[in-house]
């Protein structure tokens, strides 16, 4: 047959996003990530970021990845088993463990992979999983490659009807801070749960690190929760930390294990060693970054408390992510140009990374936002008609 295989299979999907507003496509960023970007010819106060600490363009950061740069060049070159594994990877690592309170952490180049190598390598094939139904992306499809027997669900009295229901062992899977609803989860529900039936609990806390808890180390600190031996935590150094990267810390045996078999870990090059510089540097701001955390945490109540009063249809959340919801695709679309049209960048979240009907913007805050920044926002979304449907 003539023409292109690949035209005919992808125009019918092409069509149908574009008909149900859920086209998507990129801008392109000119300047550092700061609260006020340059997306082509506009000047926009942006309320996407993830870096919720400001550090992405902290001097002091940029510095240490230009210093790594200098020390071990551009890229790793290699797998951290054949020869890809530097000083700059090993003391990340090292501290990283003491800042999670664990025996052991293990750099990764993304939460993805990470998330990957942890599903495949502790969940046998055809075990069981426990998944909350909003994780992340990321663990969804873990959970699918690891070939489990999936169980997913809504609540803690959901998972704890799915566990009285099953066998003993598995593994409880969940975000720490859901990345698009901006509530935390009920860890020491969730661990407890999991230790009745000997399973263990593998905690996606990418939105927490740096952020929640005493010093930003993550949902279990902010539940007053020490170290345990059947909890397995995943976070992201490319959110508050600024830089990028992924890393798990856990036990020793868990560490290890994904060091011998994790496919994500043993065939990927290695994180570039000045990236691990600078996210060492990072690491030193968070923990020292309870200033930080005291102004973010400031632009989140100013935010709650102007929204409510606004009437918006706020997600309950104490994290830096606020989801304002719209409902229809369009409305969200509609509410996001809105915003765009008076110089402030919050993208519309769609299906399917939301469920259907509950399209919304996304607000995400950062210590780097002025309290001004706040109400222009503010005072933007009580001028757009989708606001007050």
């Amino acid at each position: 047959m003539a023409g292109n295989p690949f035209a005919r299979l992808l125009e019918p999907l092409f069509a149908r996003a574009r008909a149900r507003d859920l086209w998507r496509r990129r801008e392109i960023r000119a300047s550092p990530q700061a609260p006020v970007i340059q997306v082509g010819r506009e000047t926009l106060l942006s309320f996407a970021s993830n870096d919720y600490l400001g550090l992405a363009n902290d001097p002091r950061v940029v510095e240490a990845l230009c210093a790594g740069a200098r020390r071990y060049g551009a890229g790793a070159g290699a797998s951290h088993l054949l020869g890809g594994h530097t000083g700059a990877h090993h003391e990340l690592e090292g501290a990283l463990a003491a800042f999670t309170g664990a025996p052991r952490a293990l750099l990764f180049s993304t939460g993805y992979m990470a998330n990957l190598a942890l599903l495949t390598t502790l969940c046998p094939r055809h075990g069981q999983v426990f998944e909350d139904r909003r994780n992340h992306a990321s663990l969804l499809d873990a959970v699918a490659l690891a070939q489990a027997r999936r169980h997913r669900y809504r609540d803690i009295a959901g998972l704890r009807a799915a566990l009285a229901a099953s066998g003993p062992g598995g593994l409880v899977v969940s975000d720490g801070v859901f990345s698009m609803d901006g509530d935390m989860a009920d860890v020491p529900a969730l661990l407890a749960l999991a230790k009745t039936k000997g399973a263990g609990l593998i905690l996606d806390d990418a939105h927490a690190f740096g952020v929640m808890g005493p010093g930003g180390r993550g949902t279990p600190a902010a539940h007053g929760l020490d170290y345990d031996t059947a909890l397995v935590r995943m976070g992201t150094l490319g959110k508050a930390f600024g830089v990028f990267g992924a890393f798990v810390a856990a036990d020793a045996d868990v560490i290890e294990a994904l060091i011998q078999r994790a496919r994500p870990y043993i065939y990927t090059t290695a994180l570039p060693p000045a990236v691990a510089a600078s996210a060492q540097a990072a690491l030193d701001l968070v923990i020292a970054g309870d200033d930080r955390r005291a102004t973010l945490f400031d632009n989140i109540r100013r935010f709650r408390e102007g929204a409510s009063a606004l009437g918006l249809r706020l997600l309950p959340s104490p994290t830096p992510i606020q989801a304002v919801v719209f409902g229809d695709a369009s409305r969200a679309i509609t509410a996001s140009g809105h915003l765009r049209n008076r110089g402030l960048y919050v993208p519309a979240i769609r299906p399917p990374t939301v469920p259907q009907g509950s399209a919304r913007l996304r607000v995400a805050l950062s210590a780097a936002h002025g309290a001004d920044d706040v109400d222009r926002l503010l005072e933007a979304l009580a001028t757009s008609p989708e606001a007050s449907a």
